[in-house]
């Protein structure tokens, strides 16, 4: 599993090339972490940042550069960091892919591969290429850790902080939160209720594959959880809370609306948390939302 000095290792190895980015208050004993200003528009640009430079080190990577599969914010996030390191990237995306994420890709310089409807279909079609560094959206030990870095940042700046709530697809996010921030922090784990993976796995006491829908599918629909990240949520004691897509939308809409904050659905998944009742702090508990990502279309918030 990983640990915090992976997740401190990883900090010194992306340090520079990646956006410490803010926290702001929300209210009394509540914080946002805005990560969703983070390069290429979301958290997933720190963990690949930090695969293609370990990997770079120990020698795995070739002249063919990086492969990834992606429903669109890893897929950006390989684009943004194999650009800003002079690597060849290919990304394969299934056909449901936001068309914003697609066309950026593309402006990012990657080679743009569409197949599939879900992300497990371009994930098979992405590992038939042997040639170049496969880079996991989420089930990789050095994207763990880069993803990690964010808590460390929220410990810096709300040291106080008792409660991250964490949006999950595929896991890497949280758990590289969990190797960061545990046990010294809860953290919360905020699922779709029509894409549930680690609350299944939790619940089945393995991975297990689950039906994906919803409105936050592109980024949270991941069949399974990842085995790290639910190796991770099971020491960890992590819960997992469901949201609908009525409450996520309802949060997004919130968010811009009193915050004038732009996210995507799953991001907003997080916030709907508390919006919505489905995680209900204790009085005088300190809770930190992490919004991870903005690639999204604006033009339903106005």
């Amino acid at each position: 599993m990983i640990d915090v000095e992976d997740v401190r290792a990883a900090a010194r190895r992306i340090g520079g090339r990646v956006r410490r980015t803010p926290v702001v208050a929300a209210g009394a004993d509540r914080w946002f972490k805005l990560e969703h200003l983070q390069h290429a528009g979301s958290f997933k640009t720190r963990g690949m940042f930090n695969r293609i430079l370990a990997a770079s080190a120990r020698g795995e990577l070739t002249d063919a550069g990086i492969v990834a599969a992606s429903g669109g914010n890893a897929g950006l996030a390989a684009a943004w960091a194999a650009r800003e390191l002079g690597v060849p990237a290919e990304v394969f995306v299934p056909v449901t892919a936001p068309a914003v994420k697609v066309a950026k890709l593309g402006k990012l310089g990657a080679r743009v591969v569409q197949t599939g409807n879900e992300y497990a279909e371009a994930y098979a079609a992405a590992q038939s290429r042997t040639d170049a560094l496969f880079c996991h959206a989420y089930d990789d030990p050095d994207m763990v850790a880069g993803n990690g870095t964010i808590g460390l940042e929220l410990l810096d700046d709300v040291p106080e902080v008792d409660t991250v709530l964490v949006a999950v697809g595929g896991g890497g996010l949280i758990a590289g939160v969990i190797a960061a921030m545990r046990p010294a922090v809860r953290v919360v784990a905020v699922e779709p209720s029509t894409s549930r993976a680690l609350h299944a796995a939790l619940e089945a006491g393995s991975p297990v594959d689950v039906p994906v829908s919803g409105v936050a599918a592109d980024s949270l629909g991941a069949r399974r959880v990842g085995d790290i990240a639910f190796e991770m949520a099971k020491a960890g004691q992590i819960t997992s809370v469901l949201v609908s897509d009525d409450a996520i939308v309802e949060a997004r809409r919130q968010l811009w609306d009193d915050y004038r904050i732009a996210v995507e659905h799953g991001t907003a998944a997080a916030h709907a948390a508390l919006m919505s009742g489905s995680y209900q702090p204790a009085a005088g508990e300190r809770v930190a939302v992490l919004l991870c990502g903005a690639n999204t279309n604006p033009s339903d918030l106005a």
